[in-house]
């Protein structure tokens, strides 16, 4: 157990500190603080000495540098059971430091805002900060190094149980919890550096990538049972999704729930409308868009049933008690949505293996942020794919006839509902539901015919969207066949005009937004 007799306190956020300073002093632990630390702590109340009259060595440069004394770091880095260390502590007045309570300057937010001056982000990356916390953390035997807020409770409790020692195991996980701290704090400024060009313009792809994840939770196996596997988030991620999901009820997920949760719920996100989605291994098997919530639900289920079975729903509106009397007589692995009825969560409970999610309130996605997909020895970064309502401002029509309101309508629906289906991918829609599902095929034209085999609907007058455009007329031939009246692809083939003139023979109008919607 480690006695903690002096601690250093400099930290950019104050939350709670001042109070947890004064649960140090009850344990009588002297207190050393710089600048506005210093300031907020005396007029909580708390007897403070400032760093400079520490070290005999006032503050210079503007604050720049303050605590890089030999005083400081000679008092966190010694190693307390060495004696040559003792002796010259002792040579060179330096008295030890036990603990040390520090948070970095808020460089991860200042380079948030929009058109933030590389002077200001500059001026916001912390030196000092990093050197104490690195050397607490590597001294963690003999100095409790404390980060996050959320610790002051837990540490003053441990410190009234143990008469004002703390136990190496808590020294150890705190150690690991700087280390980690440090780690995403110098990944954001490389990340937000290297991609600062020549011109002094940004590129949105560094020329280095250090992606920071902390561990959410371990899972029982990956992919398959012979794997091992482990979910790990971003830090603080605000957009609603599985990331920040509250798991209410249920076994444990899996990688496969998470994965697939993850589809369903970003496809869900899309619908401004009361909407929702289900999928089975990683592509939505129905998609609907209704007045409410247990129609949406209905209307999806209705496209596919079959691979609806054991799969995963999601809704992008509050769960009510009508729909999940209609989810609790079907076998399924996971609900999420972003609020529920206390009578819907009581009815699912009935159904205990059910892994329910909570999300938080649906508002706009993150206004940038990676899609990233690893390969063997790298990986693959770029933008996330955030279009779908921008494709239909500037589309053009190359058919004779001109798509009606209605067709236009179920047309943005299905581009939605493409975009998240593998690729080659085909969705024929009609009223704001899916009625046919063509995903992941390596022709095109196959994945016409199997939207149209998976139809349980009639397919006659339905709209279709295709991820890509189409290489050949063979593709409209067959959906002409299956009753479709409008199609939305992206268009550029240098067959289009052999496509066109395929679709006005069938009488079929035709959208090209110019905008592809791979998805591998």
């Amino acid at each position: 157990m480690i006695k903690i007799n002096r601690a250093i306190i400099s930290v950019s956020n104050k939350e709670g500190i001042a109070n947890f300073a004064k649960g140090l002093r009850d344990f009588d632990i002297e207190i050393l603080s710089t600048g506005g630390t210093a300031k907020k702590l005396r007029d909580g109340g708390n007897k403070v000495t400032d760093i400079s009259e520490y070290t005999n060595s006032k503050e210079i440069f503007g604050g720049r540098v303050k605590t890089l004394h030999p005083k400081v770091h000679g008092g966190i880095l010694a190693i307390r059971d060495n004696e040559e260390h003792q002796n010259e502590m002792k040579e060179n007045g330096i008295d030890g430091i036990e603990m040390v309570v520090v948070n970095l300057y808020p460089f991860e937010e200042v380079i948030k805002k929009e058109d933030v001056a590389l002077e200001e982000a500059i001026e916001n990356i912390d030196i000092g900060g990093p050197t104490m916390l690195r050397s607490a953390a590597k001294n963690y035997k003999f100095v409790t190094i404390v980060t996050d807020p959320t610790d002051y409770k837990p540490l003053l409790k441990e410190l009234k149980k143990n008469k004002g020692k703390i136990s190496p195991e808590t020294n150890f996980r705190l150690a690991i919890k700087a280390f980690s701290y440090v780690a995403r704090y110098d990944a954001a400024i490389s990340n937000f550096l290297s991609a600062i060009e020549e011109d002094g313009s940004r590129s949105k792809l560094p020329s280095s990538f250090t992606l920071h994840l902390e561990k959410k939770m371990g899972l029982r196996y990956g992919e398959n049972p012979h794997q091992d596997g482990a979910f790990y988030v971003e830090h603080e991620q605000l957009e609603p999704s599985i990331s920040n999901a509250e798991q209410l009820q249920g076994k444990e997920l899996s990688l496969n729930n998470i994965f697939d949760t993850n589809s369903a719920f970003e496809l869900v996100k899309e619908f401004k409308n009361t909407a929702c989605v289900i999928v089975k291994h990683n592509n939505p098997c129905g998609v609907a868009q209704s007045e409410n919530i247990v129609q949406a639900f209905l209307k999806a289920k209705e496209c596919d049933p079959t691979s609806a079975f054991g799969g995963i729903i999601a809704l992008n509106t509050e769960l009510d008690e009508a729909t999940a009397e209609e989810i609790i007589d079907m076998f399924i692995e996971v609900v999420i949505a972003p609020s529920y009825s206390e009578k819907a969560l009581y009815l699912l409970s009935t159904k205990k293996n059910v892994r329910v999610l909570q999300t938080p309130a649906l508002t706009n996605k993150m206004p940038y942020s990676y899609d990233i997909k690893k390969v063997i020895g790298g990986a693959l970064i770029q933008d996330r794919d955030m279009t779908s309502d921008d494709d239909f401002t500037d589309f053009k029509v190359p058919t004779k006839r001109q798509p009606t309101n209605e067709e236009v309508e179920d047309m943005k629906f299905a581009w939605k509902v493409c975009k998240h289906v593998k690729s080659n991918a085909i969705i024929y829609v009609k009223d704001n539901q899916t009625v046919g599902i063509g995903a992941g095929q390596m022709s095109r034209v196959d994945s016409v015919q199997i939207a149209k085999m998976k139809a349980q609907m009639p397919t006659e007058g339905c709209v279709l969207a295709s991820d890509a455009f189409f290489p050949f007329r063979d593709a409209i031939d067959e959906a002409a066949k299956a009753g479709i009246k409008a199609i939305v692809q992206p268009g550029g083939s240098i067959r289009d005009d052999e496509v066109v003139a395929a679709a006005d023979e069938h009488g079929m109008a035709m959208i090209m937004t110019g905008v592809r919607h791979f998805k591998h």
